[in-house]
């Protein structure tokens, strides 16, 4: 399966982690408890029930199912050093840009008797500040994947295919069958 470009812009701000997030459950589980103000809300935010989360604070269950160990260390990376993280996304989004590299099949749209087949191609491409602002912008607001997914197509076609809209003026992007795809800041 392919992870989705949300998750990729995720791990792309925890690159930029100055720390390790804690290691054992007891550890991850009292700062879920504390970033979120009481074991109820660690509860809630992991589906748990709130003994649960108590047992897990106090050091009586001290090693999680797969699953919860993956939601929680999920939810803890959510909220670890926040500063860093929006650091790193002013960072990205004011003058540095993110770089899309990607495996995907390309096909376009443009004038009659111009248009190219759809093929699988791998592209790295450095997309200016205002993709990664817009890409960020648009996590956070709760975007889907196909809407994320239509802004990178969009930076690629007008930094890759159009080369910064110097050339192939109208030329539409699609972005499908996507294998690969990984951001870096």
């Amino acid at each position: 399966m392919v992870d989705s470009l949300g998750d990729s812009l995720d791990r792309a701000l925890e690159k930029a982690f100055t720390r390790r997030i804690p290691q054992s459950a007891q550890a991850q589980m009292k700062y879920l408890v504390k970033q979120l103000k009481g074991t109820k809300g660690a509860a809630q935010a992991l589906g748990v029930t709130q003994r649960t989360v108590e047992r897990y604070v106090s050091g009586k269950i001290k090693r999680p199912r797969q699953e919860l160990r993956d939601r929680l260390e999920r939810e803890v990376k959510k909220r670890w050093q926040p500063q860093v993280r929006a650091k790193a996304r002013k960072k990205a989004a004011s003058t540095d840009g993110l770089v899309v590299s990607t495996r995907a099949r390309f096909g376009f749209t443009a004038a009659s008797g111009t248009t190219d087949d759809a093929r699988i191609r791998d592209i790295t491409q450095a997309l200016p500040p205002e993709f990664a602002d817009q890409l960020f912008t648009a996590r956070e607001q709760g975007a889907n994947e196909d809407q994320l997914r239509q802004i990178a197509a969009d930076g690629l076609a007008r930094m890759y295919f159009r080369a910064n809209n110097s050339r192939a003026q109208g030329l539409g992007v699609e972005f499908t069958d996507v294998e690969r795809l990984d951001i870096e800041l």
